[in-house]
């Protein structure tokens, strides 16, 4: 990526996040005060404004329209405003069940496990654990397990300057057992304090379809028929911590949610006579899961920019 595509990326994804994040205030006042029912008219007002205003991010919604259009069997699924907008309503919808779910309104019994023993042997071994997640579904709703269990600590790393805001939002929620970390690089301190919650039995959460933009490493997979960059810092990540890993989705189904959870390395190792290979194939293999389940929900993929970008994709270092 060149500096000038970096700094308009950059640019942008704050612009992105500031009005993500008014939305989020804006509901969570408005959920203390009303019924969801009363609310939903201004989440939809809302979101249909950054349709309608935010060029650039409807430009990278179609894009990705296009492309999924052409590997989903959905009728009328493609760069269209029709399949646009149902993908904006499902992303208002999204943050009102994460906001019930802070505020503890959302019950197991909304909840579908896929492998509902993982889930439970992961909670009840008391051993920390990383887990890559993506911006399928809604991952909050799967973070406030955490509620559910006063056992489980959630530490979810961010690349976002407001993480702070993030945590403001969350404590008045009453969501204490969820704790974001403001992360633009994996520096040394920082995977320092990751391996004490990791040797406490607290959970560590990063997305794994989040390319980095501050200049962060990329490998090119094969992602719904093109080649796309991932960032390589959960796979470096899991290498350092020395804990199983985890592959999570979450797909909304009606008024309820599938919860996925996939073991993905008990160890994840990255040899280094091979590392760069290694990169790629931890990679690809999430890049496979993650098509596989966003096939079964392909509005429901909250990805707001050029992800297909040109030169988006740089070499790892091996």
């Amino acid at each position: 990526m060149s500096a000038a595509a970096g700094m308009a990326a950059e640019g942008w994804a704050q612009r992105r996040e500031r009005g993500t994040l008014f939305l989020m205030k804006l509901c969570f006042l408005g959920l203390r005060w009303l019924p969801r029912p009363v609310m939903l008219p201004f989440v939809r007002l809302a979101v249909l404004y950054f349709l309608v205003f935010g060029r650039a991010a409807r430009m990278a919604v179609f894009d990705y329209l296009a492309r999924a259009g052409a590997a989903c069997a959905v009728p009328g699924l493609g760069a269209n405003w029709r399949s646009a907008w149902r993908l904006y309503r499902e992303f208002g919808d999204a943050i009102l069940d994460r906001l019930d779910a802070w505020l503890g309104r959302l019950g197991l019994e909304r909840l579908i496990f896929e492998d509902f023993p993982l889930v439970q042997s992961m909670r009840e071994s008391g051993r920390g654990a990383l887990i890559i997640g993506s911006h399928l579904g809604n991952l909050e709703v799967f973070r406030a397990l955490g509620e559910l269990n006063s056992k489980i600590v959630l530490n979810v790393l961010l690349h976002t300057r407001h993480a702070g805001r993030y945590n403001e939002i969350l404590a008045q929620a009453g969501a204490s057992q969820l704790r974001l970390w403001q992360v633009t690089s994996l520096d040394a301190a920082t995977t320092l304090k990751l391996r004490e919650r990791i040797a406490a039995g607290e959970w560590v959460f990063i997305a794994g379809d989040r390319v980095p933009v501050h200049g962060g490493r990329t490998i090119e997979v094969d992602f719904l028929g093109s080649r796309a960059p991932l960032p390589i810092g959960p796979y470096i990540l899991a290498s350092v911590l020395e804990c199983p890993t985890y592959l999570m989705f979450c797909l909304r189904e009606g008024r309820r949610y599938r919860i996925v959870v996939e073991r993905f390395a008990e160890r994840l190792s990255l040899p280094r006579p091979d590392r760069q290979r290694s990169l790629a194939d931890w990679a690809q293999r999430y890049a496979g899961r993650l098509e596989h389940w966003l096939r079964r929900a392909p509005l429901q993929w909250f990805n707001f920019y050029p992800f297909w970008q040109p030169g988006a994709g740089s070499k790892a270092d091996a």
